[in-house]
């Protein structure tokens, strides 16, 4: 009875975890980006009343006999599916249809996130609502820009950067040296950015031109990394190292929508049918308690 006790205990402790992470999310239902949680159960080591034993001559073999302790959290997933784009019809919001992420900094840290509202600071670098640069290939040689960047400095395209040699590189892939800050010369107008992820605009002679490119963190296991808060996340010893590819490629990053944000990919219908199965599991969980307390108090009553 005290065994049913503590197993009614730790059911509620874990449906209890469950129904934060589905409170969690529907929370989130409207965040940006936000990527949804669930969560797995596993039970709990057994107590072996009787070993089993194999079969002999005089005797078949007997199974063992074995009384479970209880349940504990196996597990709490982030689920990586795209979710639905939301039309903005601002070009510097971008969302991502497949995988891939966002890199931005903030000092040394680099993070990863999946969230596209984009802006231009006052100096042209492209940052994220917090202020973050967003991580890029530009396609301007920056040491020929004021080196106090003044935010009218024109900029000189750098010959050892085309477009066409990205794409013939591994498939898009970029060499680590070549990701930093995108700035755009402020002396460019018409901003648009493709699916692609080069980020064009209009000169002062009025010509078409491809000022840098974005590309796409892509990981072997993206579960695996680190979620930090602010639809943030940081690689981690699980999750691989980031390769950085140009979308729309074909080579496992996805393709970029500009003015459009991705939305949560939470499914109300699914959390609020967890939240029943829960609710149920814990008011289960809770009358093994109640009714385990009765059989112990007619345990005690025997003496009377």
């Amino acid at each position: 009875m005290v065994r049913s006790m503590f197993s009614g205990v730790s059911g509620l402790r874990n449906h209890q975890i469950k129904m934060d992470v589905i409170g969690n999310n529907i929370a989130n239902v409207n965040t940006q980006g936000y990527k949804a949680s669930r969560t797995t159960f596993k039970e709990m080591y057994n107590q072996t009343l009787r070993s089993p034993s194999g079969p002999t001559p005089a005797l078949g073999g007997v199974n063992p006999m074995q009384v479970g302790l209880g349940v504990s959290t196996g597990s709490i997933d982030v689920l990586f599916n795209t979710g639905g784009a939301q039309t903005t019809d601002r070009p510097l919001d971008l969302a991502i249809e497949g995988e891939g992420m966002f890199a931005v900094t903030q000092g040394e840290i680099t993070y990863y996130t999946r969230s596209g509202n984009l802006y231009i600071d006052a100096q042209g670098f492209l940052i994220t609502s917090a202020g973050m640069f967003v991580s890029g290939v530009n396609l301007f040689d920056l040491g020929e820009l004021d080196p106090d960047l003044q935010p009218d400095a024109p900029g000189v395209l750098d010959p050892n950067l085309d477009l066409d040699g990205i794409n013939e590189l591994e498939g898009g892939r970029f060499d680590d040296a070549d990701i930093g800050r995108i700035i755009i010369p402020m002396d460019f107008t018409n901003i648009s950015i493709g699916k692609d992820g080069v980020i064009s605009g209009i000169d002062r002679n009025g010509d078409l031109v491809d000022i840098a490119v974005i590309p796409l963190a892509v990981f072997v296991n993206s579960p695996g990394l680190d979620r930090v808060g602010d639809n943030l996340y940081l690689e981690s010893k699980n999750s691989g190292i980031p390769v950085f590819i140009r979308p729309a490629q074909g080579t496992g990053a996805g393709s970029l929508k500009s003015g459009a944000l991705e939305m949560s990919n939470v499914d109300l219908s699914k959390e609020f049918t967890e939240m029943i199965i829960t609710q149920r599991g814990f008011q289960a969980n809770s009358r093994v308690i109640t009714v385990s307390d009765t059989l112990l108090e007619e345990l005690i009553n025997l003496k009377r």
